[in-house]
């Protein structure tokens, strides 16, 4: 059975053609230097059109330097390593730059931003996350350092394509002198007091991945102010190759280098970023209009700030939450008048062929990481029972995020007819 067959849902039909989360918009001016990559037989890990992207991109962000990899992972990993090595050193063969350390990490946020502190032996200890903007807490990361003092870096990411609290995790980094490796994979475009995410750390990155305000097909940067960090990421992207007439090999290395045919695509998509995240503006700002008499609201923008409005997100009133259990990989959700859950509007806006999803779900609560520190502004730790939540006044921020949250369609080639539809469904889930 349908859950269009709820009499609450009558009327409506599915979409003919699948309405997407996120889906890359082609303009064709990204033929033209793919066709050229090709004609001019620059098909590999070298071409001026990675010359060229690098060259644009650290101009549009205002960095000294930006190197283009094979995904924003790849970035993530390098710059990771670069501060590890700025920290503690070269490491041997076989050994991680951050071996048996600590590492401070945003916790709601996709596993890529925290995966590569494991490639590189450190341990991540999870921050939890403010309200205002989705980011990590400055307030829980000062804490963090008063039960980890030894910690020297932090990741922090920018989720959804709006910027963290940069000026206060900055303070409490410097306060601690721990590095900031800043993941704006999620924020290209976006600004914090005038100046683009992608400045704010020590080390940054990108990504061009399909679903990102702007793509490659894949792909992403580091970006820099020290040019010797650069060339040395560069190095290490093409196997570590020394300058000699035969394979020299003197550190580890990895085949991270963006190709000439994906930074084509990415050539011909940079004219339409702003473009791009103006579409993306309207659709917020549609769906806060739109949904603004439920009990709901949308992801938070916070001050300071322009995000790029990469997804738009719906987090629904605590009354206004029916009964809802997730486990591993399986879900159950009542249905209760004027009230809803994010499965429900999930499964209604998929019934209509239009592509939602969960909140990211938080680090702290994975498999992989469960028993990786965690740190709150109201306790350290995981709370383990509603006594303990009662007594200690502990709080979850993420994990209250991601009960009640969800990621609607934001696709910037969606109509406003569709949008109108989608934002009756949700209505609907209300009744």
């Amino acid at each position: 059975m349908s859950i269009l067959d709820d009499p609450r849902f009558a009327g409506i039909k599915p979409f003919e053609s699948k309405v997407w989360l996120s889906s890359p918009t082609m303009h064709g001016d990204e033929q033209k230097w793919v066709d050229e990559a090709i004609a001019t037989n620059w098909v590999s890990t070298v071409g001026a059109n990675i010359n060229e992207i690098e060259r644009q991109v650290a101009e549009y962000i205002g960095i000294n330097h930006a190197v283009a990899l094979s995904s924003g992972t790849a970035a993530l990993h390098l710059a990771i390593k670069l501060a590890g090595e700025r920290l503690y050193g070269q490491p041997k063969v076989g050994h991680g730059t951050l071996e048996g350390r600590k590492v401070f990490c945003s916790d709601m946020t996709f596993d890529a931003t925290v995966n590569p502190v494991a490639y590189e032996g450190g341990e991540a200890v999870f921050i939890d996350t403010e309200r205002d903007t989705w980011n990590m807490d400055p307030v829980a990361l000062e804490r963090a350092f008063e039960l980890y003092p030894e910690v020297k870096l932090i990741v922090v990411a920018h989720l959804y394509g709006t910027p963290g609290k940069v000026d206060e995790l900055r303070a409490v980094a410097d306060a601690h002198g721990a590095l900031i490796v800043e993941d704006a994979a999620e924020s290209l475009g976006a600004t914090y007091k005038g100046a683009q995410t992608g400045t704010f750390g020590d080390i940054s990155i990108i990504s061009f991945n399909g679903n990102k305000i702007i793509t490659g097909s894949a792909g992403g940067m580091l970006l820099t102010n020290d040019g010797e960090e650069a060339n040395k990421c560069r190095k290490w992207s093409t196997q570590s190759r020394e300058d000699a007439p035969w394979y020299q090999h003197e550190e580890l290395g990895y085949n991270y280098r963006m190709s000439n045919i994906v930074a084509g695509v990415v050539r011909g998509q940079l004219p339409y970023l702003d473009e791009h995240i103006a579409q993306k503006k309207v659709i917020y700002e549609r769906y806060k209009d739109g949904l603004a008499d439920l009990p709901v609201t949308m992801n938070p923008l916070g001050e300071d700030c322009e995000p790029n409005y990469w997804l738009s997100c719906l987090l629904i009133d605590e009354d206004a939450m029916a009964s809802q259990v997730r486990g591993e990989q399986d879900v159950l959700y009542t249905t209760e008048p004027g009230k809803s859950t994010p499965t429900e509007i999930l499964n209604a806006i998929s019934a209509i062929n239009a592509e939602g999803r969960p909140i990211w779900k938080p680090m702290h609560i994975q498999p992989i990481y469960r028993m990786n520190p965690f740190v709150t502004r109201t306790g350290n730790g995981r709370a383990r029972s509603n006594a303990y939540i009662a007594e200690s006044g502990f709080e979850d921020v993420g994990a209250n995020i991601f009960h009640r949250g969800l990621c609607m369609p934001s696709d910037n080639k969606m109509t406003s007819e569709q949008q109108d539809v989608i934002i009756s469904i949700i209505h609907r889930c209300f009744e």
